[in-house]
């Protein structure tokens, strides 16, 4: 039986925001500013639509200000996918841009690695100042109420979800960050998130400055080339080529392979 290929779609829900070079890249350009996007990924084939991410749910937008924000259930209605009917939801990991929506996806199971999870929901490290910043109390208690119920699938490393489509266990920006392996038309794509911020990122070996651990980083990159049928088909979390270097289906939305 064949295995089925899937398009991929980037969904902006905000931005551009203006950062630091260096925070996008990691000690590069301190001087210099960059924009970014935020988004969230689907990937739709084979009968099934698979949404990667959750974006910021809107009081956090709000409180954090950010740019040109949408609800992620507006962006997703651009390409008729109704939020509260999404069956399969893989998280990438728990930074506040990635998890803040899940409640926005009420009937999803959602796919998160047992390493991620058990760090934010257990680890009293998780609880200090700089991992703080970049999470959502809010939605880690939606989470930790979870625990044991269906909807919530814990995956240990790599773990092929759907005929064509399997989760990596991608460590280095958080302890347990997952990239999504897609079977397309082009060959294997990967849906990076935050394993890199910004295309050049694969390229240069130069990761964001979020890091939890560069040596685990950095075996990620050779994990994620190797599977990559090309690095043109691996995509980051924030570039604005995302959007603009690619046809767009609708409003804030482009098709990525």
């Amino acid at each position: 039986m064949a295995i089925p290929t899937y398009e991929i779609y980037a969904l902006k829900y905000a931005g551009p925001l203006t950062r630091p070079a260096s925070m996008v890249n990691w000690l590069q350009d301190i001087d210099k500013n960059v924009q970014i996007n935020y988004y969230i990924f689907a990937i739709r084939g084979g009968n099934e639509t698979i949404v990667v991410d959750c974006g910021c749910a809107p009081k956090l937008a709000k409180e954090r200000n950010l740019t040109n924000y949408i609800n992620p259930v507006d962006a997703l209605k651009r390409i008729d996918i109704d939020a509260a009917k999404v069956k399969y939801l893989a998280a990438t990991h728990i930074h506040f841009d990635h998890i803040s929506g899940v409640e926005l996806f009420p009937k999803a199971t959602i796919f998160l690695q047992e390493k991620e999870f058990n760090f934010w929901m257990k680890n009293p490290i998780a609880k200090r100042a700089p991992f703080l910043h970049v999470t959502d109390p809010v939605a880690n208690r939606y989470l930790a109420r979870l625990i044991g119920k269906k909807r919530l699938r814990l995956i240990r490393g790599d773990k092929k979800i759907f005929p064509g489509i399997e989760l990596l266990l991608c460590p280095g920006h958080t302890v347990g960050l997952q990239t999504v392996a897609v079977n397309t038309v082009k060959g294997k794509a990967i849906v990076g998130s935050d394993a890199a911020h910004v295309f050049s990122s694969y390229r240069t070996d130069i990761p964001s400055a979020i890091i939890t651990d560069m040596i685990a980083w950095m075996k990620s990159y050779d994990k994620i080339r190797a599977k990559a049928s090309s690095i043109d088909l691996i995509f980051p979390g924030h570039d604005l080529a995302l959007l603009d270097a690619y046809p767009q289906v609708a409003e804030g939305v482009s098709r990525l392979a």
